[in-house]
């Protein structure tokens, strides 16, 4: 079915269940669908779908952006890139006389400091920026944390991983991957209650994740973050 608002058009199909209200839900190529208690009219189905438009634009453009997988970056002035789950612009600044290329956040803007106007430079500071980042917020959450388990992390680093965002070890060695610092601070919160967790559980049996959930209730929200939203930490 098709329905038109706002000057949009989406497809929609309708599932009558056994339910007390209507639910909506988007498969990840944004098809809608309604899912309505039995009798729902017509007219009832399309309120909701209007009630929730804006959200059901805002996640087709999301799945649309998805798809397509991520831009390929440019390293100039205006172009956009995550920390702490937001999208700021960067600010290139020339400046021969810095000792080290480097990048600050700053006024709402990453502001990258290089000897040489170089893409490569550009990157490269940026990446420095994020791992410094990554140290010090991981750091600070296991702190946070620390009181719910009896013992301590060994040691931390922060590594470059395709694979996981973080590992622990038998000896109760951390790895985060330095890409967390551009996730929202409840997502590395919950990758780090994850690894220190393992401290207790080196497995992902039932009393692994019922440690993580009494730590953290609402941990499946942050695995849905990285599930749907990973693809844009890109530098």
């Amino acid at each position: 079915m098709i329905h038109t608002y706002s000057g949009e058009t989406i497809q929609y199909e309708v599932a009558y269940k056994n339910r007390k209200s209507i639910g909506l839900r988007m498969d990840q190529y944004g098809n809608v669908e309604v899912l309505a208690p039995k009798g729902t009219s017509d007219e009832r189905v399309l309120q909701a779908i209007e009630e929730n438009w804006d959200l059901i634009q805002a996640k087709a453009k999301e799945m649309k952006e998805r798809l397509l997988g991520p831009k390929e970056k440019v390293y100039e002035h205006g172009e956009r890139f995550l920390y702490l789950g937001r999208d700021y612009p960067i600010q290139v600044v020339h400046d021969e006389t810095i000792e080290q290329d480097h990048a600050v956040f700053k006024g709402e803007k990453l502001q990258i400091y290089v000897k040489q106007l170089e893409d490569e430079k550009i990157k490269q500071a940026l990446k420095r920026f994020y791992y410094q980042q990554c140290k010090t917020i991981v750091e600070k959450s296991i702190k946070s944390y620390q009181s719910n388990f009896k013992m301590k992390p060994r040691s931390v680093r922060i590594v470059d991983s395709k694979k996981n965002w973080g590992t622990c070890d038998a000896k109760q060695q951390l790895t985060f991957n330095w890409k967390l610092a551009m996730a929202p601070q409840k997502v590395i919160d919950y990758v780090v209650v994850h690894e220190m967790c393992h401290m207790v559980h080196l497995n992902h049996d039932r009393s692994f994740w019922r440690l993580v959930g009494k730590i953290m209730p609402g941990y499946k929200e942050q695995e849905h973050w990285l599930a749907v939203s990973s693809w844009k930490m890109t530098v």
